[in-house]
């Protein structure tokens, strides 16, 4: 991550709530929090136990996952979401619409935005209902929704169902799935894989 990049997510974060709590004791500053947590986002194996990240660190073990699910409650909120993603202006739109007819055909232009799920591997079996991050796959993971426009910027995504869960049921987490009537116009769709349900505002080419 680049010292940029750090500066805007922690800008970001710094008003959270979870930062700033009414105890006598003052919490360390948020970046210190932020670097900490980022820094066991960024390893795996022994290097994110408790142990090794406090020594690094220099704090106690119990601080180490204090902070760690600080930056975690930060992050998952409605409000961070908000905050870092944007839904595409109306030229943005035209342009995605554009691209899809320069690729494809006129009939399919109002068919501006995607969505796809992949699966992010955990290092092991979770402590708490292991076997539900159990996937197809054979492997622990995470089930991730992303909603990108052509050009590949994420517009929107759901996280944190567990690797075990269909395509269409994490992508009713999507913000878009609760507020297309919103966020689609009245022609508009998206495109999907045949995994995800039909709707008049999700099409999947070729799926009857």
């Amino acid at each position: 991550m680049t010292p940029e990049c750090f500066n805007v997510l922690l800008a970001t974060l710094q008003m959270d709530s979870v930062f700033h709590s009414q105890s006598n004791h003052s919490q360390m500053p948020i970046e210190m929090q932020l670097a900490i947590a980022l820094y066991r986002f960024g390893h795996y194996g022994n290097a994110i136990g408790t142990k090794m990240v406090a020594l690094w660190a220099g704090i106690g073990y119990g601080t180490v996952c204090l902070v760690t699910n600080r930056v975690m409650t930060a992050v998952c909120r409605e409000e961070f979401r908000r905050a870092t993603l944007y839904w595409p202006s109306g030229p943005e739109k035209e342009a995605a619409k554009q691209w899809v007819e320069d690729n494809s055909c006129v009939a399919w232009q109002d068919g501006w935005v995607l969505v796809d799920g992949t699966l992010i591997l955990l290092y092991a079996r979770p402590g708490f209902f292991g076997n539900s991050w159990y996937d197809r796959k054979s492997n622990y993971s995470l089930n991730v929704q992303i909603v990108p426009t052509p050009d590949l910027r994420i517009v929107d995504y759901s996280v944190g169902l567990p690797g075990s869960q269909h395509d269409a049921t994490a992508f009713a987490e999507t913000r878009i799935y609760k507020e297309n009537e919103v966020l689609l116009g009245e022609d508009e769709r998206m495109w999907a894989d045949t995994a995800y349900p039909l709707h008049g505002w999700c099409q999947a080419p070729y799926k009857v």
